[in-house]
């Protein structure tokens, strides 16, 4: 039997537990904490392969193993390891209290509605953009992603009310300190080693609604709203027809960036804010952005908005986009695509209602390395005749162009034009 103790949050190891283990594994910290059973071997934890070589040579010799952990090693912890190098059943776990739990005690706020997600060993992109676009995230840090890189990467969104960093550190021990920080001066100072958990607030909505599904919320019952749930101007909006289509190229979710450029209503940024994305708003006119705001604030979505012309307003962007929905189609939309497709990770999603414009913005798409395809939307919609009587009335065609990267082709580097 393998015992996994999670510990390290104010939960001592007990005696029993590690009596009469044959092999000891786990951090250098728990390790010094505890006595060690006479005679046992122990193993620091590091690279995990050699650690779980030496578990399996006492396994296959039937000798007790205990392996220490923080917190709770069921959740993003080693246990998950554990189960699929040897099976749930050889395993007794013993939870302590996640790092997580014990933060938010710490902050005095209920978590139920919270959106956890590990930057340790992963992308911290997808950290941060969870942290855009969720009131309430818990972001377990690694090197490389601690509170300084956070802070940072969330300084990069300047035109949005910003967010407070709860920095939790040493959870459970003697020095522990949790301090309360704004994105900059967490990303001026140097944190050291010891730092648990980051939790990222906006603290008016820190108090959210009573949750019947924990974590992550769910996704929207419906999504290609009517017009008429989105302020406009003379129609100047995407119909769901359209967006319906767009959103489905998109693929907008939790960890990813949109952009939405010549965005007008704001309409396809809100939805994709929706559906869980981290979303930048680009207009030029100064009246779609206040209306913009109002959208993204009557669906309660975060959109950052950025008032200014593309493509010259992208290169002010710093993090580059996961997908990009360009509406509109002026003459700058050539080299709008191109700047957009430069940056873009995965899609450029165009809206044209002119034939002309679609060839250039074609070969926009595939000289940058993108694979394109696209259509004509013609809908009728039914309407209401005197008489108690059905016609179709036609909506405006439009061309959707959408081009996905290519296998193969470099993604580009983080807010690096080439």
């Amino acid at each position: 039997m393998i015992t996994v103790v999670g510990t390290g949050t104010g939960a001592p190891v007990a005696e029993d537990v590690l009596a009469g283990a044959a092999l000891v594994v786990g951090g250098r910290r728990h390790l010094d904490a505890v006595r060690l059973p006479e005679g046992a071997e122990r193993v620091v934890l590091g690279p995990l392969a050699p650690a779980m070589d030496t578990i399996a040579g006492y396994v296959d010799k039937e000798l007790p193993v205990v392996v220490l952990a923080s917190g709770d090693p069921g959740f993003f912890g080693i246990v998950r390891v554990l189960a699929e190098r040897f099976g749930s059943r050889l395993l007794d776990v013993r939870p302590g209290v996640s790092s997580v739990a014990a933060a938010f005690a710490r902050a005095g706020l209920p978590w139920d509605d919270a959106v956890v997600v590990s930057a340790h060993g992963r992308e911290l992109r997808t950290a941060v953009n969870v942290c855009r676009a969720r009131p309430k995230v818990a972001v377990l840090t690694g090197p490389g992603a601690g509170p300084a890189e956070l802070g940072a990467a969330l300084l990069h969104e300047p035109r949005k009310p910003g967010r407070v960093l709860v920095v939790a550190s040493a959870l459970g021990c003697a020095d522990e300190r949790v301090e309360r920080v704004t994105p900059a001066e967490a990303a001026a100072r140097d944190w050291g080693t010891a730092v648990s958990v980051v939790l990222c607030l906006d603290e008016a909505r820190a108090l959210g609604p009573v949750r019947t599904v924990a974590g992550v919320p769910a996704r929207p019952a419906q999504w290609a709203l009517a017009e008429g749930g989105f302020a406009h101007r003379d129609s100047m909006i995407t119909k769901f027809e359209v967006r319906a289509l767009a959103l489905a190229r998109l693929g907008p979710g939790l960890g990813d960036l949109v952009w939405d450029v010549g965005a007008g209503s704001g309409s396809v940024a809100v939805e994709c804010a929706r559906l869980g994305a981290a979303v930048v708003a680009v207009e030029k006119a100064a009246d779609g952005v206040g209306r913009i705001r109002a959208n993204a604030h009557a669906h309660g979505v975060d959109v950052d908005v950025v008032h200014g012309s593309a493509p010259d307003v992208l290169a002010g962007l710093a993090d580059d986009p996961d997908a990009v929905f360009v509406g509109g189609g002026g003459r700058e939309l050539p080299a709008v695509v191109t700047a957009c497709a430069r940056r873009a990770r995965r899609t450029v999603v165009v809206a044209m209602a002119a034939l002309d414009r679609v060839p250039a913005a074609r070969e926009a798409l595939t000289a940058a390395g993108f694979t394109c395809e696209g259509v004509l939307l013609q809908s009728s919609r039914l309407a209401p005749l005197p008489g108690d009587v059905t016609r179709l009335a036609a909506t405006n065609p439009v061309f959707l162009l959408w081009g996905e990267r290519n296998v193969g082709t470099p993604v580009p580097s983080e807010g690096v034009l080439e």
